[in-house]
């Protein structure tokens, strides 16, 4: 006889919407018992940044449950223009929500989570991959990816396991809700109005959010997780081979790419 499947408990954020509401709606749908962290429209609603607000819910998600199976914290935007001319409150506005919602949520999760438990890191090709005028999206994902390898090595004398998931890019409301600072000087010419416009034309070359659904979800069923999981065969190889090159080589690439003026 088939053991039947014991349903787990998945906290994630941001699963009103992308990523985390495709993730959402694949485990309930699997019977697991899933609770959702967001800004609006959700089981709880919070801004992930704010530590009283997040420690407050998972307060209550204590009365609820006996232990956290698994965490996903998703919640994150990005924000794109030159470092020298973004106003200050929203660089602090992109590091809190994207990095200090994650150790918000890990340090509020970690107290209910037992053997065989699962923490998964959401973080980005553009980890790996530096692109000019997406400085501070990707130096947040960068602090995720690095975060969680600590981690891991943290809990390593326990049974809950870490991983960092960089996806490509995927089809989603993502890029259009993204917050632009087009604003340029003799420095910058249009390079920065020209490299928003490169990622607009990209649109069709994103992967389905179905597709990458499905990777992400073999990935968190995986019996045990690697330190990181690079999303895309074609990225895989490209940060396989970067590797070889000196930096100064990758980086005048990457400026090439990504740095134009018209």
């Amino acid at each position: 006889m088939k053991k039947e499947k014991k349903a787990k408990n998945i906290i994630i954020t941001g699963s009103s919407s992308g990523i985390g509401q495709a993730l959402r709606n694949y485990f309930t749908a699997q019977g697991d018992n899933v609770i959702g962290i967001s800004l609006s429209g959700d089981d709880y609603n919070c801004d992930v940044s704010n530590y009283e607000a997040v420690k407050a819910i998972f307060n209550e998600i204590a009365k609820k449950i006996d232990k956290i199976d698994i965490l996903i914290p998703c919640a994150g935007f990005g924000l794109y223009g030159a470092i020298e001319l973004i106003e200050n409150s929203k660089i602090q506005k992109e590091y809190d929500v994207n990095v200090m919602g994650t150790v918000n949520c890990i340090q509020c999760a970690l107290p209910l989570m037992r053997d065989n438990g699962k923490i998964i890191n959401i973080s980005s090709i553009c980890a790996l991959f530096p692109i000019p005028f997406r400085s501070f999206y990707c130096s947040s994902k960068a602090a995720i990816s690095s975060l969680s390898d600590c981690l891991r090595m943290e809990l390593s004398k326990t049974k809950i396991q870490v991983t960092a998931i960089c996806p490509c890019e995927i089809k989603t409301n993502f890029n259009k809700n993204r917050e632009k600072t087009l604003a340029t000087n003799e420095r910058y010419s249009n390079a920065v109005a020209q490299n928003v416009a490169l990622l607009d034309k990209r649109e069709s070359k994103r992967m389905p959010l179905e597709k990458a659904t499905k990777i992400i979800v073999k990935i968190i069923n995986k019996r045990k997780l690697k330190p990181q999981y690079v999303m895309s065969a074609r990225n895989k190889i490209l940060y396989q081979v970067q590797k070889f090159f000196p930096r100064s080589l990758v980086l005048k690439v990457m400026t090439k790419m990504f740095y134009i003026e018209k």
